[in-house]
């Protein structure tokens, strides 16, 4: 994914999704600083729902951002059909 962002070097941006595969959840979380990725994250959990998921992609996506240096803004880019995953 190719981010093009005019924005401050004190914004982060955050893009997170989960899905769902024979009860295993797996979330993934990219931050992006000034149009470069600095962290990508992959987590597996058994047993949740979709929407747990995803908020702790969320979850530890802001925190990933929030530890940089000098960040005043965090944009948070979801799948936009979030807590409408299937449970299959």
């Amino acid at each position: 994914m190719v981010i093009e962002l005019s924005l401050s070097m004190s914004t982060a941006i955050v893009v997170t999704d989960a899905s769902i595969k024979n009860n295993i959840a797996t979330s993934i979380l990219h931050v992006y600083l000034t149009n470069y990725p600095v962290t990508k994250m992959l987590h597996y959990a058994a047993f949740v729902t979709s929407t747990e998921a995803e908020l702790f992609a969320i979850r530890c996506s802001i925190n990933q951002a929030c530890i940089k240096e000098n960040m005043s803004k965090i944009i948070v880019m979801i799948d936009a059909s979030w807590g409408q995953h299937g449970q299959g």
